[in-house]
């Protein structure tokens, strides 16, 4: 196709991508300061504890006051429960050789676009892999230009009403961040609105009564603290913490212990989304976390102006925050100008079982699409993988994909 890059080229730029990923490696470690600052140059060992916690406040964006309080209230709960934690706002710690020297990683209220795209794939993969990850309050205000960080989290922040009181609704109980709550729970503090209502995707454990305060845009349904299964992982968030008198709030303290321990693995929970997840799981194409060829592609046609694209006979793509799961369909909106080919869908790795196979046409055009689909066996388990085969050249671009 006219503009499409060499295929030796192209993965020539990937190869030294893949080089420059090996070679990242955390710095050594100095002394934390109790509350950190942006500067802060690197992260501090602690005492032996049953299992340890990576406590991370990297800010590109707007900063807030609560982050020291945050991070001393961690090591309290640390103290308390018995955890151990390392506090860094050095991104080389999120490094695949740094976490899994930790159970759970913490970030609180981490804004803007703090890590690079290897540093992204460590964190995902760590996730996948059986880690935990929790995220407070701005976590959700983070990494805008990569949807897998929003499925991690759950939900991107939107906006925000001033400071005021409002009611906090808990529709779990059972879960060890939530047991300590009764029906209802007052707070003062900054009121996320999200992008998207998380809960097809999300076990809710909280929601905002908005009939309570001014300034909320969701509705009846208001997610305000969640959880889901992240792979191998676990992945828990709340979007309450902005005010520092919120770390002084023992019901606060007791959901930030309970989240922590079910993150790190420690406290089972049932944090699985509703049934059939809602209704079926769309992801970009390009929305993929680690890959071998494959590039993302410009189509004024597409979502979101680009298609996963480049693909070449053996490529594959990987999605760590998308689980198969249950998952008994797949449909793809495709376009291809070269010959066609098939996709093969697979669990847990691009040489994991095959789920199903998908045929795809070629359509004429690169920006002509259309919609295929196929049925998968239902005995996925792991993260989804997808393998391309097919004759010489560019075969097909892929503009989304949904898994139901």
């Amino acid at each position: 196709m006219s503009g499409r890059l060499a295929s030796g080229a192209r993965h020539f730029a990937l190869a030294a991508a893949a080089a420059a990923l090996g070679a990242a490696c955390l710095a050594a470690p100095g002394s934390a300061a109790a509350a950190p600052a942006p500067s802060a140059p690197g992260p501090a060992r602690v005492a032996a504890a049953p299992y340890q916690v990576l406590v991370f406040s990297k800010t590109a964006g707007f900063r807030h006051d609560s982050i020291p309080t945050a991070v001393a209230e961690i090591k309290t709960l640390g103290q308390q429960h018995g955890f151990g934690v390392t506090a860094t706002e050095d991104a080389t710690a999120i490094s695949g050789q740094n976490l899994a020297r930790y159970q759970a990683v913490v970030f609180v209220s981490t804004t803007g676009d703090f890590l690079t795209d290897a540093q992204q794939n460590a964190l995902f993969a760590y996730v996948d892999g059986g880690g935990g990850f929790m995220g407070i309050h701005a976590a959700a205000d983070a990494e805008y230009d990569t949807p897998a960080y929003r499925e991690l989290v759950g939900a991107w922040f939107l906006s925000h009403p001033a400071i005021q009181q409002a009611t906090v609704r808990t529709e779990d109980t059972s879960n060890p961040a939530t047991g300590q709550f009764g029906p209802t729970w007052t707070v003062t503090d900054e009121l996320y609105n999200y992008r998207a209502d998380p809960r097809p995707d999300v076990h809710v454990l909280q929601t905002l009564d908005e009939s309570t305060y001014t300034g909320g845009t969701m509705g009846a349904d208001h997610p305000i603290t969640w959880c889901h299964p992240q792979g191998k992982g676990r992945s828990f968030y709340t979007g309450l913490g902005h005010q520092i008198d919120m770390y002084a709030n023992a019901d606060f303290q007791q959901l930030l212990a309970g989240g922590i321990a079910y993150a790190a693995g420690q406290a089972p929970a049932d944090c699985s989304p509703p049934e059939g997840g809602g209704g079926p799981v769309t992801v970009e194409g390009e929305a993929y976390t680690s890959a071998s060829g494959v590039q993302p592609a410009d189509h004024a046609g597409a979502g979101g102006g680009h298609t996963l694209g480049y693909i070449d006979n053996g490529d594959w793509a990987g999605y760590s925050s998308v689980s198969t799961a249950g998952a008994t369909s797949f449909s793809a909106r495709i376009a291809s100008a070269g010959p066609g080919g098939t996709v093969r869908i697979r669990s847990g790795s691009q040489n994991g079982p095959v789920l199903g196979t998908l045929s795809v046409p070629t359509t004429g055009s690169w920006d002509t699409f259309t919609t295929v689909s196929t049925q998968l066996t239902g005995a996925g388990s792991g993260p989804l993988f997808l393998t391309f085969s097919g004759g010489a050249g560019s075969l097909f671009d892929i503009d989304s994909f949904s898994l139901s």
